[in-house]
């Protein structure tokens, strides 16, 4: 049966056909939806770990149990997760083991543009690419049997392009292979020295012969052109766009493997084209390895090519213009444009976030804020541009202590961090046992929205609900506070301003670490109901525009007073408590 299916329901797809039992993962954009697709086959047990680390270690216990398991995540989760990937490279699996990662080229959200096809390289994993849904789904079977085959875990790389467009898939039966007893190996499980140092060769020659398997298997393929002189080397939606632009008019090898990369096939393309253009989006890994083989061809790469950002149609036309004579340059006539510009719509946290009061009021106070990654990172925006630094997943906890012992006093009594109560779970605990162990002064706040926002609403382990909004083993953020060693721990409203102020100041000013838990549900949960929307008592209103510092998109200026729309605000009533003539 054919479907329109997105690049991650088809991964997800291609986990239920392929026989997967467990999978765990953390959500991020763009792969998050290959888990929560899962999670509607009742065959599959799907969950969400604390962070990737946890949920790779889940996934290769579950394989090594013996039945097929998935770990997904984004780019820069992997970097979490590369810990036990690079030892489970040297372990190999018991029954497959697929880790799935998604690239995010354009950083649509993201905080780098980083390329996990160098984790491939340097855990010495093969990796699957595939360029549309039909591989996303196909590509999920042919890496279990290379995990299972090869004894290794196998990188499955998608990307914001691939997870999230939609293209025809042909759907089949489960089949889920015979659950492979465990059996005792101390020298294939016990990376100690000793037996690691034995290992390592088997990895080598792994890759060697996946390397082989690769140049005949059909997962790289030449495509042949009508022009002898032009050949492309490409991969992933690059892949989709080439043959956009450039359909049957040169020979093309699309890999669907980009590690090991195949050197024999490469080199038999090259016999056959003069010249050779390799199009990649971000760094030039296919490109060093093809220029690695010292081939007599002409070369081009990142030479016209950015090595930022994504690729389109456009930008492929206007490179392939440089160095292909029949590829016209983009006329500016051949683009369409929309009569009328539209307004900018910047990312901003939505009516009614609970996270703006506490914003306002550190923004109020001056201090300097040690952000971290979550929606609340939109707290960095103007009119509250109330975050100096954000730098990964965990950090502003860990940060603030390093800040507050380089500064003394000097920096303790006027900084604080802040983090998401998912982001807390993740990595932000260790953060703070390095507070309490090392005894900084570091006023430090937790974000509790209830939720995991930035990626759509995925429980985490304070929610007291598991993927599937069953109930769940639940975390008390108060108690496993003190029972790290903090012993100064509040709960505020972030609602209300005051008692936010309130509590940043005479926490800031006490010698010991603090902890504020800043706790009210996200206001787009479907339990959480609005309440009605504010108006505006024009008559009172004096256009001071003090409601407009919270930056609430409910609030605008129209004719000199301050209005609301009521299909956005919730009621939450922050704008109200800013209004000195009682306005709203």
């Amino acid at each position: 049966m054919k479907q329109l299916m997105l690049g991650n329901a088809a991964a997800a797809r291609g986990l239920f056909e392929s026989g997967c039992e467990i999978i765990s993962s953390y959500p991020g954009t763009p792969s998050t939806e290959i888990t929560e697709e899962a999670a509607k086959f009742k065959e599959i047990y799907c969950e969400w770990a604390p962070n990737e680390k946890v949920a790779l270690e889940s996934a290769f216990g579950a394989c090594l149990a013996g039945k097929r398991a998935f770990c997904g995540m984004k780019h820069v989760g992997l970097n979490v997760a590369a810990d036990p990937l690079y030892t489970a490279s040297y372990c190999g699996v018991n029954a497959g083991l697929i880790v799935g990662v998604a690239d995010d080229p354009g950083m649509h959200s993201s905080q780098n543009e980083q390329d996990s096809r160098h984790h491939a390289i340097a855990s010495k994993v093969p990796m699957l690419e595939p360029s549309d849904s039909e591989e996303a789904k196909a590509f999920i079977n042919i890496a279990y049997e290379i995990s299972e085959k090869y004894d290794t875990p196998v990188l499955y790389k998608m990307c914001t392009r691939v997870a999230h467009s939609q293209s025809i898939v042909e759907t089949g039966e489960r089949s889920v292979p015979a659950q492979k007893a465990y059996e005792k190996n101390i020298s294939k499980y016990v990376m100690a020295p000793a037996n690691a140092i034995r290992r390592h060769p088997f990895v080598e020659q792994r890759m060697k012969d996946i390397e082989e398997w690769s140049c005949t298997s059909g997962i790289n393929r030449i495509e042949k052109g009508s022009n002898a002189d032009f050949g492309i080397i490409t991969s992933s939606t690059s892949y989709q766009y080439v043959k956009e632009v450039l359909g049957d008019s040169v020979s093309i090898l699309k890999l669907g493997m980009v590690n090991p990369l195949p050197a024999k096939l490469i080199k038999d393309f090259a016999q056959d084209v003069k010249t050779i253009i390799v199009v990649e989006e971000l760094d030039p890994i296919i490109e060093q390895f093809v220029r690695s083989l010292n081939l007599k061809n002409q070369i081009y790469g990142k030479d016209i090519f950015p090595i930022c950002g994504e690729f389109s149609q456009n930008l492929l036309k206007e490179s392939l213009s440089k160095v292909i004579p029949s590829v016209k340059p983009v006329d500016a006539g051949e683009l369409k444009t929309l009569d009328s510009q539209l307004p900018v719509r910047p990312p901003i946290m939505c009516a009614g976030c609970p996270h703006r009061g506490m914003f306002y009021a550190l923004n109020k106070l001056k201090v300097t804020v040690f952000g971290d990654i979550g929606c609340y990172t939109l707290g960095s925006a103007a009119p509250l541009s109330a975050m100096d630094v954000t730098l990964c997943m965990g950090a502003s906890f860990s940060g603030i202590h390093g800040w507050n012992k380089a500064g003394g006093e000097g920096n303790e009594k006027k900084t604080v961090a802040v983090i998401g109560d998912s982001t807390f779970m993740h990595s932000g605990m260790t953060g703070l046992a390095q507070i309490a162990y090392n005894q900084s002064n570091s006023t430090v706040i937790v974000l509790d929205n209830s939720i995991t926002g930035m990626t759509g609403h995925q429980q985490n382990p304070t929610t007291g609900k598991n993927l599937y909004g069953d109930p769940a083993g639940k975390i008390d953020l108060e108690a496993l506070a003190k029972a790290m060693g903090i012993n100064r721990v509040r709960v505020v409203d972030p609602y209300n301003i005051s008692e936010c102020e309130t509590a940043v100041k005479e926490e800031l000013e006490v010698n010991e670490p603090s902890l504020i838990i800043s706790r009210r549900p996200c206001a787009l949960l479907k339990e959480v109901k609005p309440k009605p929307a504010l108006k505006v008592d024009e008559a009172k209103c004096k256009s001071c525009k003090m409601c407009m510092k919270i930056g609430c998109p409910a609030i605008s200026m129209k004719a000199g007073k301050a209005k609301i729309d009521e299909t956005l605000c919730v009621g939450c009533g922050v704008c109200s408590q800013m209004c000195k003539f009682g306005a709203l």
